[in-house]
C-alpha cells in the first residue's frame, strides 16, 4: 500500500509505502536481481544475458503509475492522496563489482544522456511535477544492492529541499538580479580556498555552508536547469569533473567511499522556475576513515546541522587525491 499523508507542522507530504518492506536486502553476488541473466540461473530484474545501461521500474516504488486508493480516509487537517508518480532504477553496467568511478568517460556520458532522457519522458507526465535522480553508495547510506545503480522518483510535488530552494532562489534574484548559484559559484572562484576541481564549464566545491565534512557541490558556470540544456562539451566535462571526483573520495581513505548523490534540477510544475540552477550535491558519511556522522538530535530533531570540521580544511585535503589528467 502506498499513500500520500499530509503533515501540516512542516507543510510537507510523508509517503507511505508498506510494500517496501519486502525489497531485496544485500543478496550475494550469485542472486543478485541487477545483474544480466546468466544462462540456467534464477531470472532477476533485468532479463537479458548484457546490456549497456538499463533502466526499469522499480519493484518496491512508494510512488506509482496507476497509484491504489488511499487505506485511510484523511480530514481537512491532515488529508491523504493517491502515491502517483513513479520510481525507477537505472542499472549502470552488467559489471557487479563495478563503479563510477572506474567506469570509462564513454560509459559515464552516456549514463548523462540517459538521465536526460528519463526527466523529460518523466516531467512530461502532466501528474510530475519533480524529478529527482540520485544514487546511495555503500551500506553506511543504507544500500540494500550492491550492484552500481541509481533511483529516479518522479515526485507528484515539489519535495521541500527543492521548493525551499526554488522559493530562495527566487528571492535572490528579486533582491539582488542574479542567479544565487551562479553568484554562490563567482564567490567560491574569487576565495579559492574550497574549490576542489574545476573545468572550463564546472566547479567541484566543498561549500561554505557544508553540512557534511566532505560533502561536495558540482555545479555549471552557465546557467542553465536541466541536464538535456548541456551541449557536448558541457556533457564531457561533466564526465570528467565526475569521475575525478569520485576517483578522490576513493582515494581519500582507501575505500569505495559511501555517499549519497543529489542531482538537482529545475521543477518540471510548468511554473516560473527560470531562477534555478542545475547542481549535484554528494554527501559522504565518513568524517574520517573510521568514524561517520550520524544524523542525531539537533540535525533529526531540530533540523539543525552540526559539521564538526572546517570546510576550508576538508577541500584542501580532498584537492590533495585529485590524479593528474
Amino acid at each position: 500500500m502506498s499513500e500520500l499523508r499530509w503533515n501540516p507542522q512542516l507543510s510537507e507530504w510523508v509517503m507511505t509505502a508498506t510494500d517496501r518492506q519486502e525489497r531485496t536486502y544485500l543478496p550475494p553476488p550469485d542472486f543478485c536481481p541487477l545483474c544480466p541473466t546468466r544462462p540456467g540461473a534464477a531470472t532477476g530484474d533485468i532479463e537479458r544475458a548484457d546490456f549497456e545501461i538499463v533502466v526499469f521500474e522499480n519493484r518496491f516504488p512508494a510512488l506509482h503509475r496507476d497509484p491504489p486508493e488511499p487505506a485511510v480516509q484523511g480530514s481537512a487537517l491532515t488529508p491523504v492522496r493517491p502515491a502517483a508518480g513513479a520510481c525507477e532504477v537505472v542499472v549502470y553496467t552488467p559489471e557487479h563489482d563495478a563503479t563510477l568511478a572506474s567506469a570509462s568517460l564513454g560509459r559515464i556520458e552516456h549514463l548523462i544522456a540517459v538521465w536526460a532522457h528519463r526527466t523529460l519522458e518523466l516531467g512530461a507526465r502532466p501528474e510530475v511535477a519533480y524529478v529527482y535522480l540520485f544514487e546511495n553508495r555503500g551500506e553506511a547510506v543504507g544500500v540494500t544492492l550492491h550492484h552500481p545503480h541509481g533511483q529516479i522518483y518522479a515526485y507528484p510535488y515539489l519535495p521541500p529541499v527543492a521548493e525551499r530552494e526554488l522559493a530562495n532562489g527566487r528571492e535572490h534574484q528579486a533582491r539582488a538580479g542574479s542567479c544565487l548559484w551562479c553568484d554562490l559559484g563567482q564567490q567560491e572562484r574569487d576565495d579559492g580556498r574550497r574549490v576542489v576541481l574545476t573545468t572550463e564549464r564546472w566547479q567541484a566545491v566543498v561549500p561554505f555552508f557544508a553540512r557534511w565534512p566532505y560533502e561536495v557541490h558540482l555545479t555549471p558556470q552557465r546557467h542553465l536547469g536541466w541536464l538535456h540544456e548541456l551541449d557536448r562539451t558541457e556533457v564531457a566535462e561533466l564526465a570528467y569533473a565526475f569521475r575525478s571526483l569520485l576517483r578522490a573520495y576513493d582515494a581519500l581513505f582507501g575505500v569505495p567511499l559511501p555517499y549519497v548523490m543529489a542531482l538537482h534540477q529545475r521543477p518540471t510544475d510548468g511554473g516560473p522556475n527560470e531562477t534555478y540552477h542545475l547542481h549535484f550535491e554528494f554527501y559522504p558519511p565518513n568524517r574520517s576513515a573510521t568514524k561517520l556522522k550520524y544524523l542525531a538530535g539537533s540535525e533529526v530533531g531540530a533540523g539543525a546541522f552540526i559539521n564538526d570540521t572546517l570546510p576550508e580544511e576538508r577541500a584542501e585535503h580532498l584537492r590533495s587525491f585529485l590524479a593528474d589528467p
